[in-house]
Protein backbone atom coordinates (compact mmCIF):
# COMPACT_ATOMS: atom_id res chain seq x y z
CA UNK A 1 0.00 0.00 0.00
CA UNK A 2 2.83 2.36 0.80
CA UNK A 3 4.40 1.80 -2.65
CA UNK A 4 1.08 2.38 -4.35
CA UNK A 5 0.64 5.64 -2.47
CA UNK A 6 4.16 6.71 -3.41
CA UNK A 7 3.51 6.00 -7.10
CA UNK A 8 0.26 7.88 -6.92
CA UNK A 9 2.08 10.82 -5.37
CA UNK A 10 4.63 10.79 -8.16
CA UNK A 11 1.89 10.71 -10.78
CA UNK A 12 0.26 13.69 -9.15
CA UNK A 13 3.44 15.70 -8.77
CA UNK A 14 5.11 14.98 -12.19
CA UNK A 15 2.48 16.63 -14.40
CA UNK A 16 2.52 19.66 -12.14
CA UNK A 17 6.29 19.99 -12.55
CA UNK A 18 5.98 19.61 -16.31
CA UNK A 19 3.29 22.24 -16.46
CA UNK A 20 5.28 24.51 -14.19
CA UNK A 21 8.43 24.19 -16.36
CA UNK A 22 7.69 24.90 -20.04
CA UNK A 23 11.26 24.05 -20.99
CA UNK A 24 10.94 20.51 -19.70
CA UNK A 25 7.61 20.09 -21.47
CA UNK A 26 9.16 21.21 -24.76
CA UNK A 27 11.98 18.72 -24.17
CA UNK A 28 9.46 15.94 -23.72
CA UNK A 29 7.46 16.93 -26.77
CA UNK A 30 10.45 17.41 -29.16
CA UNK A 31 13.33 15.21 -28.04
CA UNK A 32 14.81 14.77 -31.55
CA UNK A 33 15.29 18.49 -32.20
CA UNK A 34 17.55 18.88 -29.13
CA UNK A 35 19.28 15.51 -28.99
CA UNK A 36 20.46 15.23 -32.60
CA UNK A 37 22.79 18.27 -32.53
CA UNK A 38 24.46 16.92 -29.40
CA UNK A 39 24.78 13.47 -30.91
CA UNK A 40 26.33 14.92 -34.07
CA UNK A 41 28.77 17.11 -32.14
CA UNK A 42 30.21 14.25 -30.15
CA UNK A 43 31.88 12.39 -33.10
CA UNK A 44 33.25 15.67 -34.47
CA UNK A 45 34.70 16.57 -31.06
CA UNK A 46 36.23 13.14 -30.63
CA UNK A 47 37.73 13.24 -34.15
CA UNK A 48 39.23 16.69 -33.57
CA UNK A 49 40.79 15.56 -30.30
CA UNK A 50 42.24 12.46 -31.94
CA UNK A 51 43.75 14.49 -34.82
CA UNK A 52 45.21 17.00 -32.37
CA UNK A 53 46.77 14.24 -30.26
CA UNK A 54 48.14 12.51 -33.38
CA UNK A 55 49.74 15.74 -34.58
CA UNK A 56 51.35 16.25 -31.17
CA UNK A 57 52.63 12.67 -31.22
CA UNK A 58 54.09 12.97 -34.72
CA UNK A 59 55.77 16.33 -34.22
CA UNK A 60 56.94 15.67 -30.70
CA UNK A 61 60.36 17.23 -30.20
CA UNK A 62 61.68 14.13 -28.55
CA UNK A 63 60.82 11.80 -31.43
CA UNK A 64 60.99 14.03 -34.52
CA UNK A 65 64.06 14.11 -36.76
CA UNK A 66 65.07 17.73 -37.01
CA UNK A 67 68.69 17.64 -38.24
CA UNK A 68 68.99 17.85 -42.07
CA UNK A 69 71.55 15.05 -42.18
CA UNK A 70 69.32 12.76 -40.11
CA UNK A 71 66.41 13.50 -42.42
CA UNK A 72 68.60 12.70 -45.43
CA UNK A 73 69.82 9.39 -43.98
CA UNK A 74 66.28 8.26 -43.19
CA UNK A 75 65.04 9.07 -46.69
CA UNK A 76 64.85 6.50 -49.45
CA UNK A 77 66.46 7.06 -52.83
CA UNK A 78 63.28 8.10 -54.71
CA UNK A 79 62.75 10.95 -52.23
CA UNK A 80 66.47 11.77 -52.35
CA UNK A 81 66.34 12.10 -56.12
CA UNK A 82 63.44 14.53 -55.80
CA UNK A 83 65.42 16.58 -53.26
CA UNK A 84 68.49 16.60 -55.54
CA UNK A 85 66.38 17.75 -58.49
CA UNK A 86 64.87 20.57 -56.43
CA UNK A 87 68.30 21.67 -55.19
CA UNK A 88 69.60 21.80 -58.77
CA UNK A 89 66.59 23.84 -59.84
CA UNK A 90 67.12 26.18 -56.90
CA UNK A 91 70.82 26.70 -57.72
CA UNK A 92 70.00 27.33 -61.38
CA UNK A 93 67.30 29.85 -60.54
CA UNK A 94 69.61 31.69 -58.13
CA UNK A 95 72.25 31.86 -60.86
CA UNK A 96 69.74 33.36 -63.30
CA UNK A 97 68.60 35.88 -60.68
CA UNK A 98 72.15 37.05 -59.99
CA UNK A 99 73.01 37.26 -63.69
CA UNK A 100 69.89 39.24 -64.62
CA UNK A 101 70.19 41.55 -61.61
CA UNK A 102 73.79 42.40 -62.51
CA UNK A 103 72.92 42.87 -66.20
CA UNK A 104 69.94 45.13 -65.47
CA UNK A 105 71.93 47.16 -62.97
CA UNK A 106 74.73 47.72 -65.49
CA UNK A 107 72.24 48.56 -68.24
CA UNK A 108 70.55 51.17 -66.06
CA UNK A 109 73.85 52.73 -64.98
CA UNK A 110 75.40 52.92 -68.47
CA UNK A 111 72.18 54.14 -70.07
CA UNK A 112 71.95 57.05 -67.67
CA UNK A 113 75.52 58.10 -68.47
CA UNK A 114 74.91 57.75 -72.20
CA UNK A 115 71.62 59.64 -72.20
CA UNK A 116 73.14 62.84 -70.88
CA UNK A 117 76.21 62.66 -73.14
CA UNK A 118 74.22 61.82 -76.27
CA UNK A 119 71.64 64.53 -75.63
CA UNK A 120 74.28 67.24 -75.45
CA UNK A 121 76.10 65.91 -78.53
CA UNK A 122 72.99 65.66 -80.71
CA UNK A 123 71.86 69.07 -79.58
CA UNK A 124 74.99 70.46 -81.26
CA UNK A 125 74.72 68.12 -84.29
CA UNK A 126 77.86 66.19 -83.34
CA UNK A 127 77.01 62.68 -84.46
CA UNK A 128 80.58 61.43 -84.06
CA UNK A 129 80.65 62.42 -80.39
CA UNK A 130 77.30 60.70 -79.84
CA UNK A 131 78.65 57.50 -81.40
CA UNK A 132 81.74 57.65 -79.19
CA UNK A 133 79.57 58.10 -76.11
CA UNK A 134 77.55 55.05 -77.16
CA UNK A 135 80.73 52.99 -77.62
CA UNK A 136 81.79 53.85 -74.07
CA UNK A 137 78.44 52.63 -72.75
CA UNK A 138 78.03 49.34 -74.63
CA UNK A 139 76.40 47.64 -71.63
CA UNK A 140 73.53 50.09 -71.72
CA UNK A 141 70.43 49.17 -73.68
CA UNK A 142 69.88 52.74 -74.91
CA UNK A 143 73.42 53.07 -76.23
CA UNK A 144 73.15 49.87 -78.27
CA UNK A 145 69.91 50.98 -79.87
CA UNK A 146 70.91 54.56 -80.60
CA UNK A 147 74.33 53.70 -82.02
CA UNK A 148 72.76 51.39 -84.58
CA UNK A 149 70.56 54.19 -85.88
CA UNK A 150 73.41 56.70 -85.93
CA UNK A 151 75.76 54.36 -87.80
CA UNK A 152 73.08 53.49 -90.32
CA UNK A 153 72.41 57.18 -90.92
CA UNK A 154 76.12 57.91 -91.34
CA UNK A 155 76.51 54.94 -93.67
CA UNK A 156 73.89 56.35 -96.04
CA UNK A 157 74.98 59.95 -95.58
CA UNK A 158 77.16 59.99 -98.69
CA UNK A 159 75.03 57.56 -100.69
CA UNK A 160 72.72 58.69 -103.51
CA UNK A 161 69.68 57.68 -101.46
CA UNK A 162 67.07 60.27 -100.68
CA UNK A 163 66.78 61.64 -97.14
CA UNK A 164 63.51 59.75 -96.68
CA UNK A 165 65.26 56.49 -97.57
CA UNK A 166 68.08 57.28 -95.17
CA UNK A 167 65.62 57.90 -92.34
CA UNK A 168 63.71 54.73 -93.17
CA UNK A 169 66.93 52.69 -93.15
CA UNK A 170 67.84 54.15 -89.76
CA UNK A 171 64.35 53.37 -88.44
CA UNK A 172 64.66 49.73 -89.55
CA UNK A 173 68.09 49.46 -87.93
CA UNK A 174 66.66 50.81 -84.68
CA UNK A 175 63.79 48.30 -84.77
CA UNK A 176 66.16 45.38 -85.40
CA UNK A 177 68.43 46.40 -82.55
CA UNK A 178 65.47 46.83 -80.20
CA UNK A 179 64.38 43.26 -80.90
CA UNK A 180 67.92 41.93 -80.36
CA UNK A 181 68.40 43.82 -77.09
CA UNK A 182 64.96 42.72 -75.86
CA UNK A 183 65.84 39.07 -76.53
CA UNK A 184 69.14 39.45 -74.69
CA UNK A 185 67.44 41.06 -71.70
CA UNK A 186 65.05 38.11 -71.51
CA UNK A 187 67.87 35.57 -71.48
CA UNK A 188 67.31 33.04 -68.72
CA UNK A 189 63.83 34.25 -67.78
CA UNK A 190 62.18 31.37 -69.62
CA UNK A 191 64.11 28.94 -67.44
CA UNK A 192 63.18 30.94 -64.35
CA UNK A 193 59.50 30.77 -65.29
CA UNK A 194 59.75 27.02 -65.91
CA UNK A 195 61.33 26.45 -62.51
CA UNK A 196 58.69 28.56 -60.79
CA UNK A 197 55.86 26.64 -62.44
CA UNK A 198 57.27 23.09 -62.18
CA UNK A 199 58.99 23.10 -58.77
CA UNK A 200 55.70 22.66 -56.82
CA UNK A 201 54.84 19.65 -58.98
CA UNK A 202 58.28 18.15 -58.41
CA UNK A 203 57.67 18.57 -54.69
CA UNK A 204 54.26 16.96 -55.15
CA UNK A 205 56.01 14.04 -56.81
CA UNK A 206 58.07 13.67 -53.64
CA UNK A 207 54.83 13.72 -51.67
CA UNK A 208 53.43 10.86 -53.71
CA UNK A 209 56.69 8.92 -53.37
CA UNK A 210 56.66 9.40 -49.59
CA UNK A 211 53.08 8.18 -49.32
CA UNK A 212 53.86 5.15 -51.49
CA UNK A 213 56.85 4.31 -49.29
CA UNK A 214 54.69 4.68 -46.18
CA UNK A 215 52.12 2.18 -47.40
CA UNK A 216 54.84 -0.15 -48.66
CA UNK A 217 56.43 -0.17 -45.21
CA UNK A 218 53.05 -0.98 -43.66
CA UNK A 219 52.64 -3.95 -46.00
CA UNK A 220 56.20 -5.14 -45.47
CA UNK A 221 56.31 -4.87 -41.68
CA UNK A 222 52.71 -5.91 -41.16
CA UNK A 223 52.27 -3.05 -38.70
CA UNK A 224 49.69 -0.34 -38.38
CA UNK A 225 49.52 2.96 -36.58
CA UNK A 226 51.11 6.36 -36.95
CA UNK A 227 54.64 5.06 -36.35
CA UNK A 228 54.46 2.99 -39.52
CA UNK A 229 53.69 5.98 -41.75
CA UNK A 230 55.43 8.81 -39.91
CA UNK A 231 58.64 8.48 -41.94
CA UNK A 232 56.90 8.56 -45.30
CA UNK A 233 54.73 11.48 -44.26
CA UNK A 234 57.77 13.46 -43.10
CA UNK A 235 59.51 12.85 -46.44
CA UNK A 236 56.38 13.95 -48.27
CA UNK A 237 56.10 17.16 -46.25
CA UNK A 238 59.80 17.98 -46.67
CA UNK A 239 59.74 17.61 -50.45
CA UNK A 240 56.55 19.64 -50.74
CA UNK A 241 57.97 22.44 -48.58
CA UNK A 242 61.22 22.45 -50.56
CA UNK A 243 59.31 22.63 -53.85
CA UNK A 244 57.42 25.69 -52.64
CA UNK A 245 60.65 27.20 -51.28
CA UNK A 246 62.18 26.91 -54.76
CA UNK A 247 59.11 28.06 -56.69
CA UNK A 248 58.06 31.15 -54.74
CA UNK A 249 61.29 33.19 -55.17
CA UNK A 250 61.53 32.14 -58.83
CA UNK A 251 58.02 33.38 -59.60
CA UNK A 252 58.52 36.63 -57.69
CA UNK A 253 61.82 37.43 -59.40
CA UNK A 254 60.41 36.48 -62.82
CA UNK A 255 57.62 39.01 -62.37
CA UNK A 256 60.11 41.63 -61.16
CA UNK A 257 62.46 41.11 -64.11
CA UNK A 258 59.55 41.13 -66.54
CA UNK A 259 58.49 44.51 -65.22
CA UNK A 260 62.02 45.85 -65.60
CA UNK A 261 62.19 44.62 -69.20
CA UNK A 262 58.92 46.37 -70.00
CA UNK A 263 60.39 49.60 -68.65
CA UNK A 264 63.52 49.09 -70.76
CA UNK A 265 61.34 48.50 -73.85
CA UNK A 266 59.56 51.79 -73.25
CA UNK A 267 62.88 53.60 -72.92
CA UNK A 268 64.26 52.04 -76.12
CA UNK A 269 61.09 52.85 -78.03
CA UNK A 270 61.15 56.47 -76.85
CA UNK A 271 64.84 56.80 -77.78
CA UNK A 272 64.18 55.41 -81.26
CA UNK A 273 61.29 57.82 -81.76
CA UNK A 274 63.35 60.78 -80.58
CA UNK A 275 66.27 59.83 -82.83
CA UNK A 276 63.95 59.47 -85.83
CA UNK A 277 62.43 62.86 -85.03
CA UNK A 278 65.97 64.30 -84.84
CA UNK A 279 66.75 62.96 -88.32
CA UNK A 280 63.55 64.50 -89.67
CA UNK A 281 64.33 67.85 -88.10
CA UNK A 282 67.85 67.72 -89.54
CA UNK A 283 66.46 66.94 -92.99
CA UNK A 284 63.94 69.78 -92.78
CA UNK A 285 66.59 72.22 -91.59
CA UNK A 286 68.94 71.25 -94.46
CA UNK A 287 66.24 72.00 -97.05
CA UNK A 288 65.80 75.57 -95.86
Amino acid sequence: DGSKAHCAGVKDVWPQKVRADPGSAAFLRRPQEDLWPMLLMQPATVTFVKIHLAAIWIFDEGSAITAPWEVWTHMRWPARLVIIALLIMSAWSVGVMIDRWAAFRAARKHSRLFASAAASALRENRLTDAIRAAERSKKGHLARVVISGLREFQLHDESPATPEEKIEASRQALARTEAIVHAELERGLGLLASIGSTAPFVGLLGTVVGIIDAFASIQQNQTTGMSAVAGGISEALITTALGLFVAIPAVMMFNYFTGRIKAFDVEMNNSSSELTAYFLKTHIASRR
